[in-house]
């Protein structure tokens, strides 16, 4: 039974998750993942950033032990040549006091110089920490780079096919290919003005060939020919019809 339904559960958010992303728009999924990918490398910059800083703090802890070691060196030559100059002089207890004091600084050397190479073993190993993290914040920035171009390259293609639907859209309107709705096709407007063309062309032949329209073209027939005799008479009386004289 639970193995039932883990399997319905997860058909159920496989089935909402492709949903999802058929609904989404791919402009917003666009950002959110630049988005996404400018926050991974912030704290990518940040982790470098603790990296080479850790580095630098190490540096000038080496710095300070090698200053350290190299005073600690120096009191110690001191020690002993005051040692031997008191030695010299005859001063035999100033000059055991001066040997113990070189012992001293002796022994601090020893442990100044195990912390020093301390210092400069874990200075490389942050070193090449420090380099790994450098190298790791420009690939990723040149991954990011390219991700920001590769956005205005698919924004671009977006609003290319957004504009190629709209076009095949108003294309499939044109040629009567849309589905039937509220606004007639070019194509049922053509067949229905076609229609009413043919029917008027049948009524007027039909209406042209009637004894009415024969007979009203009888009429106009007889009074064009009374317009014509009309005219000639009052050509007469004007005298324009008369014919020339011919001399002998």
């Amino acid at each position: 039974m639970f193995r039932v339904i883990r399997r319905a559960w997860r058909y159920m958010v496989f089935a909402l998750s492709g949903r999802l992303d058929e609904l989404s728009d791919p402009r917003i999924q666009i950002e959110q993942a630049i988005q996404e990918a400018k926050e991974q490398h912030q704290r990518l910059t940040q982790q470098a950033a603790a990296v080479i800083g850790n580095e630098r703090e190490l540096e000038m802890r080496l710095a300070r032990s090698l200053e350290e070691t190299g005073k600690l060196q120096a009191n110690a030559r001191q020690a002993i040549l005051l040692a031997e100059q008191s030695r010299a002089a005859g001063d035999e207890r100033k000059a055991l006091s001066y040997e113990d004091s070189a012992r001293a600084f002796a022994s601090r050397l020893v442990a100044a110089e195990t912390a020093m190479q301390d210092a400069q073993l874990m200075h490389e190993r942050a070193a090449q920490a420090s380099g790994q993290a450098r190298a790791a914040v420009e690939n990723n920035a040149m991954a990011l780079q390219k991700k920001i171009a590769e956005r205005m390259r698919l924004l671009s293609q977006l609003d290319q096919a957004k504009m190629q639907e709209q076009l095949n859209k108003a294309m499939g309107d044109l040629s009567g290919l849309a589905p039937a709705g509220d606004t007639p096709t070019m194509d049922a407007v053509r067949e229905k003005i076609e229609k009413r063309y043919a029917r008027s062309l049948g009524e007027a032949e039909l209406t042209s060939n009637s004894v009415e329209a024969r007979m009203i073209e009888v009429e106009r027939a007889s009074i064009d020919v009374e317009g014509a005799a009309r005219l000639e008479a009052i050509r007469d009386s004007l005298g324009l019809n008369k014919k020339p004289e011919v001399e002998s």
